[in-house]
């Protein structure tokens, strides 16, 4: 114990002597335009550049946070909300949750640019999401085209963009819309052909305690979900990711512990469906449908090098030079991720995989 305490107190006064260097005028500035930013305001280039050079003087790279993914937190609690993917700290949805998406998984097949049934059809997967999600997921399509095992009549189609964070997909009017169509024509779909979605998504700066930002995510993250139902008619399912490890991070988007609390996002989403509130139903027998049938994808985030009971680490060298991007290792370890995921989740396999 003494041993411990004797290291977090070492490993704080890095931290209190570089803070020492920022005196308060340029403490206050950056907070302030940390706070416009996080609002949706525009900042200049000098402001941008004022972030970038305050940000990693108060807050170091790390390699360990001392939290604990929430795979692993299971029924234990991070200040007060419950660990676990799914209600209970339990990892597995609920059997009825799992059923339901089994059911929906069964009537996933090829459609025609109409929608209809089709042998010659096509089952489109889009991707939703901001610059890592794009980064990750393209290069998660590089792999797919390379595996022989996969459903000949998938498409995917990368519908996220950098730059756009759950602001920007939350809202109808936004080009990041413009820009999903484009690529879905590009691809040789239609929306009627958009069946299934991954999604992972931030809020660009968060700065404020634990709910907060996380509460602002989930309400964000499922406005977009509602949003895409209404856009893509036959969309069924959406499995939902939140950040990789961001305790390197020399920018302020989204940052430790944000990046960690930004799962309960998530989170917090399935378990309201599973509870049956109405502006998440997916199934008609219960009234009017608003919402695709939700599920968790891969959970990414583990305790950068301490990692996680299943051995997933993230060493400095997944990550680009600002720290928050992954760099080609962490592109390849996230396409790893979500192609072992699609190939072997039930509610995935018969559609994904060849049958």
């Amino acid at each position: 114990m003494k041993h411990s305490l004797r290291f977090l107190l070492l490993a704080a006064l890095p931290l209190v002597g570089i803070a020492q260097q920022i005196d308060d005028a340029t403490r206050r500035q950056y907070n302030e335009i940390l706070e416009r930013e996080h609002k949706g305001g525009r900042i200049s280039q000098q402001e941008r550049a004022l972030l970038m050079s305050v940000y990693p003087k108060l807050n170091p790279p790390r390699d360990s946070m001392g939290m604990i993914a929430l795979t692993d937190l299971g029924k234990d609690s991070y200040k007060g909300e419950q660990g676990g993917l799914y209600p209970g700290g339990e990892n597995s949805p609920p059997p009825q949750h799992l059923k339901a998406g089994l059911e929906i998984a069964n009537r996933i097949v090829p459609l025609n640019a109409d929608g209809h049934p089709a042998g010659d059809g096509k089952i489109a997967l889009l991707s939703i999401g901001m610059s890592n999600t794009t980064m990750e997921y393209q290069t998660f399509m590089k792999r797919a085209a390379e595996d022989k095992e996969l459903n000949p009549r998938l498409v995917l189609v990368d519908g996220a963009q950098g730059g756009q964070s759950a602001v920007e997909t939350s809202d109808p009017h936004a080009n990041y819309w413009k820009v999903v169509d484009q690529r879905i024509a590009a691809a040789g779909v239609t929306a009627n052909q958009v069946q299934a979605v991954w999604m992972f998504q931030v809020i660009v700066a968060p700065f404020r305690p634990f709910p907060a930002d996380a509460r602002r995510l989930q309400s964000l993250m499922a406005d977009t979900l509602r949003l895409a139902h209404e856009r893509f008619p036959n969309l069924k399912i959406a499995y939902l990711s939140s950040r990789i490890y961001a305790g390197y991070a020399a920018v302020p988007q989204n940052p430790e512990p944000h990046s960690y609390e930004s799962g309960f996002a998530p989170k917090w989403i399935i378990a309201d469906q599973i509870a049956g509130f109405p502006e998440f139903n997916y199934d008609p027998a219960r009234g009017s449908v608003r919402f695709p049938w939700v599920a968790w994808g891969p959970y990414m985030w583990a305790d950068g090098v301490k990692g996680r009971k299943d051995g997933v680490v993230w060493p400095r060298e997944d990550f680009g030079p600002d720290g928050m991007h992954p760099s080609m290792l962490g592109r390849e370890k996230v396409a790893k991720m979500l192609l072992q995921f699609l190939k072997t989740d039930p509610t995935s396999r018969p559609w994904f995989v060849a049958q």
